[in-house]
């Protein structure tokens, strides 16, 4: 592990790594400055691959210095908070308090998690993984914001509980969010029933109930495990629907 846990530290590392071919394809693949992706974002040019592995020598990094990385222009500083948040929450080892100390800063710093990789590095790990055994009404809040990436932190979030095999809050909080407006959401919402697959008659419930009325690209996520006959059938409501 890394000697020096300070945000500083992290970031002159990670500038070694720097490429301006890699920076003309980041900006390429997230769209900087345009509409709700990564606008205002100014991107350095290194590869999230090698950022993940840079974050692996910070996982005792304080919440004081994580927070300084949220508070960096630069994207790829707050994708390394997340990043190291994400495993951190995940170690072996993770203490109670250290758990908390990451879902509070998550929580308390969602202004600085604005694009649709900083909430899926870590919502279901820091946020899904503190409210396991704990009231979760904050994810319901979270899914009636006006804020994009909050509403996707609340449906990721419960990816925590349905690879446990609670799929409660998954199904909720798809319902509050099968009309929202944007194609991020529809993704994530997929990807959560996805996860549900285990009790596949409940799911098939559910998609009975929404499929003819719900986003396509929720509806193809959600099916990606089922066997091509049964794929067609649902897709098939879709179009019975005429949506």
């Amino acid at each position: 592990m890394a000697q020096d846990q300070t945000a500083d530290a992290f970031m002159a590392q990670l500038r070694t790594h720097q490429s301006d071919e890699e920076l003309r394809k980041i900006q390429r693949y997230f769209k900087a400055g345009e509409g709700d992706y990564g606008a205002g974002d100014v991107f350095i040019g290194v590869k999230m691959g090698t950022l993940f592995k840079v974050s692996e020598g910070y996982l005792a990094m304080p919440v004081e210095e994580l927070e300084k990385l949220l508070e960096d222009e630069v994207h790829e500083a707050r994708a390394g908070a997340l990043s190291i948040m994400g495993k951190a929450a995940t170690a072996k080892g993770c203490s109670a308090q250290r758990l908390k100390d990451l879902y509070g800063l998550y929580l308390r710093r969602h202004d600085r998690i604005n694009n649709w990789d900083l909430v899926d590095l870590a919502a279901w790990r820091v946020v899904g993984r503190y409210l396991w055994d704990r009231p979760r009404d904050v994810l319901y809040r979270l899914a009636r914001s006006d804020s994009l990436w909050e509403r996707r932190t609340a449906i990721l979030a419960t990816l925590h509980f349905a690879l446990k095999g609670d799929h409660d809050d998954s199904y909720a909080i798809a319902e509050i969010l099968l009309d929202d407006p944007h194609d991020l959401t529809h993704k994530a919402v997929g990807w959560a029933l996805r996860t549900c697959d285990k009790d596949r008659p409940r799911l098939e419930a559910f998609l009975e109930k929404h499929g003819a009325t719900m986003a396509r690209t929720t509806l193809r996520a959600a099916l990606e495990h089922f066997e091509l006959e049964r794929r067609a059938y649902f897709m098939g409501l879709k179009v019975a629907g005429g949506q």
